[in-house]
């Protein structure tokens, strides 16, 4: 597809990755996998991996191992032991973290919240990718755990999940982990970058979740939706962001 051209559906989903945290607690109702985005594909897996970390937590020994916990992060196994029954919040809300944290959903308006809901999604190692607005319950589960009951994860997601996504136009801005649970080879990518006074660039590490952020923010803030490389670099620009093409479908966020 041409570096500019349309990309094709109405909404282009822009997918986070999700954080090790979560907010607790919760006013919604239980987990219903048949809420979640893409059910009928995904929720085989989604229910496959809710029983072996429902099950994995009756042994809290083996479930800190597994999970690579230490003992004061007991509350993590008794999370996953409840997953069934413990209240949800709706998905931007449930993760935390750097990037969560300069997405700022809580400083949205109304409407940009609405819009957040409807653009934004965030790659699970439980749910394969969720919503904005789905609700799911706290969890702890990473995208390079191994359960003894299933396996390496990419094992399962990767047969189910790169074909939903290859259906959806993407703004990809995943973690190495959640980028290896499935293959978009199709979505735009960012990499954030610093420039030295010669224009050499370098890929940021530290505060690289800070600026997809911040981007992600840019987004939902915007009245127009994503059509092109060139509209994201436009909306990005708008609020302060520097956005320059490297590839056909790869973008630099130079910071």
């Amino acid at each position: 597809m041409p570096l500019n051209g349309a990309l094709g559906s109405p909404v282009v989903l822009v997918l986070l990755p999700p954080s090790e945290t979560k907010a607790v607690g919760g006013d919604g109702p239980p987990l219903d996998l048949g809420r979640l985005a893409f059910p009928e594909p995904l929720d085989p897996v989604r229910a496959k991996l809710v029983d072996a970390l429902v099950d994995l937590a009756a042994d809290v020994p083996a479930s800190l191992a597994v999970l690579g916990l230490s003992e004061r992060q007991e509350q993590e196994v008794h999370r996953n032991a409840e997953l069934r029954t413990s209240p949800t919040l709706p998905a931007l809300d449930r993760y935390t973290g750097v990037l969560y944290d300069n997405l700022g959903l809580k400083t949205l308006t109304k409407a940009e919240r609405s819009r957040a809901a409807h653009r934004l999604a965030v790659a699970s190692a439980l749910f394969g990718v969720v919503g904005g607005g789905d609700p799911i319950p706290a969890y702890r589960l990473s995208g390079g755990s191994v359960l003894p009951s299933v396996g390496p994860l990419g094992g399962l997601w990767r047969p189910v999940l790169g074909p939903v996504l290859a259906g959806v136009d993407l703004i990809d801005l995943r973690s190495a982990p959640y980028s290896s649970l499935a293959k978009i080879p199709h979505a735009i990518t960012v990499r954030v970058v610093t420039e030295d006074a010669a224009g050499r660039r370098q890929a940021v590490s530290h505060f690289n979740k800070a600026h997809k952020g911040l981007l992600a923010r840019a987004i939902v803030e915007s009245r127009a939706e994503v059509k092109s490389v060139r509209s994201l670099v436009r909306i990005a620009a708008a609020a302060g962001l520097r956005l320059e093409p490297t590839a056909d479908r790869a973008l630099d966020l130079i910071v």
